[in-house]
């Protein structure tokens, strides 16, 4: 089999395998975005996302609001390497659609 042939099919399964794994991550990851909202002189914070058509506001306290940030720009990080991926398995898919 030709070398390039090879290190394009293992590079192929890598991606394969790194979007399961970043897909199963995905599960546990909070979707949405933070919102703010003043009341009087105190601010409270949402973590906001679709269920369906309707639009959730879920409340989030002033103690955990920091790791939720983490956790949703954790989530948006990991969704941009989702993309990246398939995009990089479209092109290994091409060339070994045109080497068979």
């Amino acid at each position: 089999m030709n070398l390039i042939l090879h290190t394009v099919i293992q590079e192929k399964q890598r991606i394969e395998y790194m979007l399961q794994k970043y897909q199963s991550e995905l599960a546990d990851l909070p979707k949405g975005t933070i919102s703010e909202k003043a009341v009087g002189d105190k601010i409270y914070y949402y973590l906001k996302y679709r269920d369906g058509k309707k639009v959730i506001s879920q409340y989030v306290s002033k103690k955990e609001i920091d790791n939720v940030r983490r956790l949703v720009e954790k989530r948006r990080h990991i969704e941009a390497m989702i993309k990246s991926l398939y995009e990089e398995k479209n092109i290994a898919d091409k060339v070994l659609e045109g080497a068979v």
